[in-house]
């Protein structure tokens, strides 16, 4: 239980650094919010995007896993849509933007601080 609090604190610093960088059009109006989006992008990655992973696992074969990324990018989106003060400024290029460097950043900062 411990750890799972540990990978959503994670997860929102994650998403707030990454709402700092200007380029990718990400707007988190506060950490608070942060926290709330990251829970929000947690459920919906947990519970939606098994069910497209398992609908789409056809797809992963043949584009090489490249379904998943669309898959990530549609669980920000639809994230950003649901939450209050989480904004994508540019839409779909913010989307794609931010699960990319959403992605490494947050396993740069789990590789850091929850080795395996």
């Amino acid at each position: 239980m411990i750890r799972l609090l540990l990978v959503w604190l994670i997860n929102s610093v994650s998403l707030f650094i990454i709402s700092k960088l200007p380029i990718l059009g990400i707007e988190v109006d506060t950490f608070g919010r942060a926290v709330v989006s990251a829970a929000v992008f947690g459920i919906l990655n947990a519970t939606l995007g098994k069910i497209l992973q398992f609908i789409t696992a056809p797809l992963n074969f043949i584009t090489l896993g490249l379904i998943y990324l669309v898959i990530n990018v549609l669980i920000f989106g639809l994230a950003a849509k649901l939450v209050k003060g989480f904004r994508l400024k540019h839409g779909i290029v913010s989307a794609f933007l931010g699960a990319i460097v959403f992605g490494i950043v947050n396993g740069v900062l789990l590789g850091i601080l929850l080795p395996s």
